[in-house]
């Protein structure tokens, strides 16, 4: 089992033009989504109110086979609303409660079988669930391997020295970090992403991987770095490509069976070769979620027709 731990959300699209569309959005929460697609069981630890949006994830999770271990609350489910303007730029406002009361308590429970650690976004930036979140990362360290993305949200985490620091006791303890060059940038705007990402290598992480849009992504390991080409492919949006290349990352680690915390050595010396695939693997799974609408992450029966 995989677990997955973090935000979950309904993203309301409004305009003047047409009538206001939602759907379940949060970018943890797309990753186990993501992993189920491609035949990685994982279950996703996060909130969500007793309410219709509530439910809707609910349907969404149970649609994908990815169990919620953790009942609703009586907090509204979080929304994101984006206003498109009439050249389709959007204006982004939230309503989030981030609050996981009583996650210290079941930590056994929510690790029972559990290989492989994921988090990040805003679940490791907004207080005080985020709190929460440190403290389960720290106790399941000795037992599995650690994923994380930053997903940074300049727009709802303003402070880049606190999102920096936030950040950082997380990469510490990471197995593998992916970032976007874009929350590099923000987080680091003294030093170029790559070099950002070999710091964060010498601060323990196994590997540190770096998307970069068109460019294709951007590896670093032990072993030395690695970079591959994007996919060719026709853009539709651009929604869910970084959870999904996140979830196609994980997934070809797990491939490797090189998850769980008896393999952190052996991760530790991962080769360019297996770096390499891995992200040929992610890219793969990038392209395909951009290729159509929304956060819509591939099968594994895809990527093989891929």
């Amino acid at each position: 089992m995989l677990t997955v731990i973090g935000e979950t959300l309904v993203d309301e699209v409004v305009s003047d033009t047409a009538s206001m569309r939602a759907h379940v959005g949060g970018s943890p929460m797309n990753v186990a989504v993501g992993l189920a697609r491609l035949g990685h069981p994982a279950q996703f630890v996060g909130r969500y109110g007793d309410d219709d949006y509530g439910r809707m994830i609910q349907r969404h999770l149970r649609d994908n086979s990815v169990p919620f271990p953790v009942e609703p609350d009586s907090a509204p489910t979080s929304v994101a609303t984006a206003r498109l303007d009439p050249a389709g730029g959007a204006a982004y406002d939230f309503q989030l409660v981030w609050d996981l009361p009583g996650l210290a308590g079941r930590t056994d429970e929510l690790l029972d079988g559990t290989t492989l650690l994921h988090t990040g976004s805003i679940a490791t930036m907004l207080a005080p669930g985020a709190d929460d979140v440190l403290s389960l990362v720290r106790t399941a360290h000795p037992l599995v391997t650690v994923t994380y993305d930053p997903n940074c949200r300049p727009t709802i985490i303003r402070d880049r020295a606190f999102a920096r620091g936030q950040a950082e006791k997380f990469v510490a303890l990471a197995d593998v970090v992916k970032a976007s060059d874009e929350d590099l940038e923000w987080l680091y705007p003294d030093r170029s992403p790559e070099k950002s990402a070999r710091a964060w290598l010498d601060a323990g992480a196994a590997v540190v991987v770096v998307t970069r849009g068109s460019k294709g992504p951007w590896g670093v390991c032990r072993a030395g770095e690695v970079s591959v080409p994007a996919p060719s492919t026709s853009v539709v949006d651009t929604v869910g490509a970084g959870d999904s290349f996140m979830a196609a990352l994980v997934g070809a680690l797990v491939d490797l069976e090189l998850d769980g915390a008896h393999r952190r050595d052996e991760l530790l010396r991962i080769n360019l070769g297996q770096l390499t695939g891995m992200l040929q693997y992610a890219a793969r799974a990038a392209a395909i979620t951009v290729s159509r609408a929304g956060a819509n992450p591939p099968t594994r029966n895809e990527m093989v027709r891929a």
